[in-house]
């Protein structure tokens, strides 16, 4: 079975429910658990938000920010009775896509967890989809945890 377990986390609802399905993955198997956050300046760079030019404080405060979502996951293992290790990666340049897929293979990792919004038509060709690109790179299973659709009449954004 699985013995080792990589799981990409950014701190969202989505990316949670990946988590969780790795949670109980790594109590079936005793596999290990290492939490993924990549800081990409690249995707920050070209987002709506970047208003402002990249700094180092920028950097520095991303990076902050990527470790209490490590922190929060971890926490969440531990919280379920595991254990996990966790590792930032900061980028300049890198797709996250591909610094998971390496991060697999460099750690040796037999699976990738990950959570997906599941999005269709337009919505997935204009933001694309690290996911569906870890899928297709990478040289483990992967497994998607799609997202829980909201409930009828609840607010959803």
């Amino acid at each position: 079975m699985y013995s080792k377990i990589l799981v990409p986390v950014d701190g969202s609802p989505t990316s949670n429910q990946g988590l969780d399905e790795a949670i109980k993955l790594a109590k079936l198997t005793g596999a290990s658990l290492k939490l993924l956050h990549v800081v990409n300046m690249l995707s920050f760079a070209t987002s709506p938000e970047a208003g402002m030019a990249a700094t180092p404080d920028l950097l520095t405060l991303l990076k902050e920010g990527g470790q209490g979502i490590l922190a929060a996951a971890r926490a969440r293992v531990e919280v379920a009775g595991g254990q996990a290790e966790t590792r930032l990666v900061d980028s300049l340049a890198g797709r996250v896509c591909d610094l998971a897929v390496d991060e697999a293979a460099s750690w040796g990792a037999e699976l990738i967890v990950i959570g997906t919004h599941g999005r269709r038509g337009v919505g997935r060709l204009l933001l694309g989809s690290d996911a569906e690109q870890i899928v297709r790179l990478s040289p483990v299973p992967v497994l998607l945890v799609r997202a829980k659709e909201p409930a009828p009449g609840s607010r959803h954004e």
